[in-house]
């Protein structure tokens, strides 16, 4: 059997994911990172990007676009502001997300908020490449 901790991914409303896995991947402030058992302890801000969920039998994915995580050596706890599986993503309204943001970005016009278009921009590419 393999050397396994526990996941918890809860929503604000619901849990969305709770099992036992051997590994996690996620973007955070200070750049990806790759959880096993036994990790140090810590706790991290999450950035958009998409989850990588190692369980015995497979892998999964998810588009995770905001939150905290709390690492313990034999559990993890995402509090995730926004998460979604990929049959939960809209390829075609993710693409138009991506280049309004774009746009946005790219006229730096006046009113324009950079930084939350930089945020939409991460947003719309997490969930696109979720789905690859």
């Amino acid at each position: 059997m393999a050397d396994t901790f526990a996941l918890r991914i809860i929503e604000p409303d619901k849990v969305f994911y709770e099992g036992d896995v051997e590994m996690a991947e996620f973007n955070t402030t200070e750049g990806e990172i790759g959880i096993y058992r036994n990790h140090v302890p810590m706790t991290v801000i999450i950035k958009p990007g998409v989850l990588t969920i190692t369980e015995p039998d497979g892998e999964k994915k998810a588009a995770l676009h905001a939150g905290f995580a709390e690492i313990l050596p034999d559990k993890v706890t995402i509090l995730a502001e926004a998460i979604e599986w990929p049959d939960e993503i809209d390829l075609e309204r993710a693409q138009s997300a991506e280049e309004r943001a774009r746009e946005r970005i790219a006229s730096r016009g006046e009113g324009v908020d950079l930084d939350r278009a930089s945020i939409a921009l991460q947003r719309a590419l997490a969930r696109i490449n979720c789905l690859r």
